[in-house]
């Protein structure tokens, strides 16, 4: 299988996973990935596992799915999927570094197209057993069930031992990319045992040889071997207070039920909290504010937020977390002046990162919403040129465009908000919704309706050329089905 072939693959997968209702971008959440998962490219780069090839034509892309099951899995064509119940389990960056140190492993290592290859090798051997199997059965009916399936059980063994390989060579892989890009190889133990644990009811041990994956005691053992004694780091060291409360946000958003949420609430009521530990504390607070304010009982949201304050704002990470929060429960209580105040005060200073808050994608995303949520066209002139510098970093993200749409919308220019709809259509790889609407700009232009008179010939332009590229890529998606 060539890269293209492989990335074509990829994207019809992928087209599939953004239409799930499971799939979410969550800028809070997708932004500490980034910050897991961009060190890790770096360092694949950098130790020559990511050719330039694979690295021009692949998209390298990583998508979050609302779903508890602790699990991670590799695409074809470089996108890679995470479920919020991993990043819930997880203790720390650098077991969450590991799964995804492992699943770049796949993708680098090229095991999806290794595989199918393996499969296509393996085709003659099960015709032929079968073959077998039905001149057999002319004689001998059991038989010649027996030839069949036992031609079917090689082949699917074989397939088995050649699956293991591959997660031997991604746990060494991703191993050695791990530690180059600066995380704790020992994340990768702890990973493994946290897997053992959380597969523990439906998996006794048994029957190693029957399994894709080796097991995972066999793992562990591989990956302690790896490790110089004098590099361990200490096994019970706390939390970062920013891991926890990422990892609260995401068990509140995969479980948004509300028994689930209202479980949250009687934690953080509990009177042995403040006996906990301080990053036990932040945890419960921060998922108990969350799914308050879900739940809509503002004022039982705000009493968490002042207690998570408190105890974080000696920590510039974990505090920027809890101001995003507060600005997020603002929004949902319908006060956008107050989560306009609250990003405002977050904009003065510079943040943990080094960068302005203004130029980070969570608090650009809640800036937008706010222009939205007030209508102010000034505002939302303010955020659609921020959200113009971002899409020319990140033009694959749909959510920006989506946003963008709306900002200009609110500013009355209605042909500039269809086109930044159909490029969002475009991000999510639906070229038959994304033509809809840049015909739909068209026939404005063509009318001179209101909103569209105002628009100059280079936004036109634009739209004719993006139109015709369009085209160009839902032919070329037909073709594919």
């Amino acid at each position: 299988m060539t890269s293209s072939a492989e990335r074509r693959l990829g994207d019809r997968i992928a087209r599939e996973i953004f239409r799930d209702p499971d799939y979410m971008d969550d800028p809070v959440l997708a932004e500490y990935v980034q910050g897991i998962w961009q060190p890790l490219l770096a360092a694949a780069r950098a130790r020559g596992d990511l050719s330039s090839e694979l690295d021009e034509r692949f998209a390298w892309e990583i998508m979050l799915g609302r779903d508890r099951t602790v699990n991670a899995f590799a695409l074809p064509g470089g996108y890679l999927g995470v479920h919020l119940g991993l990043i819930a389990i997880v203790s720390s960056r650098d077991e969450l570094a590991s799964v995804l140190g492992h699943e770049l492993s796949h993708v680098t290592q090229r095991h999806i197209s290794r595989l199918i290859a393996k499969q296509n090798q393996q085709t003659p051997w099960m015709v032929g057993a079968m073959i077998l199997g039905a001149l057999a059965a002319s004689k001998n009916a059991d038989a010649g069930n027996a030839l069949i399936v036992g031609g079917q059980a090689v082949a699917a063994q074989n397939q088995l031992n050649f699956s293991r390989d591959m997660e031997r060579e991604a746990d060494r892989v991703g191993f050695g990319v791990m530690t180059q890009a600066g995380f704790d190889g020992q994340g990768f133990v702890s990973m493994f045992d946290k897997l053992q644990q959380a597969s523990r009811l439906n998996d006794n041990g048994a029957y190693p040889y029957l399994r894709s994956h080796p097991l995972t005691t066999e793992r562990i053992a591989d990956m302690r071997s790896r490790q110089p004694l004098a590099a361990r780091g200490p096994v019970d060291a706390a939390p970062a207070l920013e891991h926890v409360m990422v990892a609260a946000r995401a068990r509140v958003l995969s479980n948004p039920g509300v028994d689930a949420l209202r479980a949250l609430l009687v934690e953080a009521d509990g009177a042995k909290l403040a006996t906990l530990a301080a990053p036990r504390q932040v945890a419960a607070l921060y998922g108990a504010a969350l799914a308050a304010s879900r739940l809509r009982e503002f004022s039982a949201a705000k009493a968490y937020l002042d207690r998570l304050t408190v105890l974080v704002r000696s920590d510039a990470r974990a505090a920027r977390l809890s101001r995003l929060l507060e600005a997020e429960m603002a929004l949902a209580a319908g006060d956008a002046a107050r989560a306009a105040v609250v990003l405002n005060a977050a904009a003065g200073p510079a943040n943990a990162g080094g960068e302005g808050a203004a130029v980070r994608r969570p608090e650009l995303f809640l800036a937008a919403q706010v222009a939205a949520q007030t209508g102010q066209r000034d505002r939302a002139g303010d955020v659609a040129q921020r959200l113009q510098s971002w899409i020319a970093a990140h033009p694959r993200d749909a959510q920006a465009w989506q946003l963008l749409s709306g900002a200009y919308a609110v500013q009355g220019q209605t042909l500039r908000a269809i086109r930044a709809d159909a490029e969002a259509q475009v991000a999510f790889m639906d070229y038959g919704a994304a033509l809809d609407r840049f015909k739909a700009a068209q026939e404005l232009i063509r009318q001179g309706r209101a909103g569209a008179a105002a628009a100059d010939h280079i936004d036109a332009s634009i739209i004719d050329t993006r139109q015709r590229q369009v085209e160009l890529l839902f032919k070329e998606q037909t073709l594919d089905r």
